[in-house]
């Protein structure tokens, strides 16, 4: 339907004061002019500041020897090596721990989402008993109990605790796996020195448990939600045929609640990925921390900060362009 106004004489028009199509435009610039005239004045002020310690904005230093070494690291790095290749190495754990954390979350959610719709009471009183207590405390304070009073106080050596394939002890976590000549191998103790082809440092244990039972309890009312919005008939249409709980809720209410989890997947795994940085308190050597002892012996915190900043924000806008494709994916399913 065409604007009213445009079927108007010219002289039969309002001013363009009065005009309802220019006025909204008018608002825009008015609002966009004067965004654009605060943020020159803050740089004019940050450059004007940086100038007056002779602080100005400089990348060279990122060329120079580092001067510290990374305890561990899927990225070979030594103190000779320049700052710029520490902070890929820190990078490099950070997205380790972020795409550990991420799938242990999901499937530690997930479960417990669905325990929540158990015909078990017990379970279900469990599961509630989970994700309540957990949502309720701290993160750090999380970090701090899995890396002092649990990992830190595990036994060494014999006593260290034994699971098929898997040991526990003060060194670190060890893990059965592929090792030399692709032979499968177990964990050995070796001159009393557990030996595994995969072993992690209580300090990654420590995070990644953490993140993982911290954001599970979060993805847990999240696909509890996502389930509860699918209506009770589809239970019951699925009980008719013959279908058993588990199968019912595999093949015919996930597929439905998606829709809704999805969503709110989004925010958890954004979450996930910038409590990470909460690594330092557990002594995981991260971006942050990586950045943090760059910044104490440069003093160039702003270049430091925008590292910070744009890496972190790159990670999340990759989260959210993939959970956003895998919304848009579920949508055009379920019509």
């Amino acid at each position: 339907m065409r604007d009213p106004q445009a079927l108007l004489d010219p002289l039969d028009r309002p001013p363009w004061w009065r005009d309802r199509r220019v006025i909204p435009w008018l608002g825009q610039g008015v609002v966009a002019l004067l965004l654009l005239v605060l943020i020159a004045f803050l740089l004019g002020n940050l450059v004007h500041n940086l100038t007056t310690r002779g602080m100005l904005l400089s990348w060279r230093w990122l060329g120079q020897p580092a001067g510290f070494d990374i305890s561990e690291t899927l990225v070979p790095f030594s103190a000779e090596m320049p700052y710029w290749r520490g902070l890929v190495a820190g990078l490099a754990n950070t997205l380790r721990a972020v795409l550990t954390g991420l799938v242990g979350a999901t499937l530690l959610g997930t479960l417990a989402g669905m325990a929540s719709f158990s015909r078990n009471g017990l379970l279900r009183g469990l599961t509630r008993t989970y994700v309540e207590t957990i949502r309720n405390i701290p993160l750090l304070l999380q970090l701090i109990f899995w890396y002092f009073v649990v990992f830190l106080s595990l036994p060494n050596g014999t006593a260290a605790l034994q699971i098929p394939g898997v040991v526990l002890a003060k060194s670190g976590l060890y893990l059965a796996g592929f090792g030399q000549g692709m032979h499968w191998s177990l964990p050995q103790l070796v001159n009393g020195v557990w030996q595994a082809p995969l072993r992690l440092s209580v300090e990654f244990a420590a995070l990644i448990s953490g993140l993982i039972i911290y954001s599970g309890a979060f993805i847990a009312e999240v696909v509890r939600g996502g389930i509860a919005s699918v209506p009770k008939g589809q239970w019951e249409a699925a009980t008719s045929l013959g279908m058993g709980w588990f199968a019912t809720l595999r093949h015919v209410v996930l597929p439905q609640a998606l829709r809704v989890i999805v969503p709110g997947l989004n925010t958890q795994y954004i979450s996930l990925a910038k409590n990470s940085s909460l690594a330092v308190a557990v002594g995981f050597t991260d971006l942050y921390s990586v950045a943090e002892t760059t910044l104490n012996q440069t003093g160039r915190a702003l270049e430091v900060y925008l590292l910070l900043l744009g890496a972190y924000l790159a990670m999340d806008l990759v989260i959210s362009l993939l959970m956003n494709g895998l919304n848009r994916f579920v949508q055009i399913r379920e019509r």
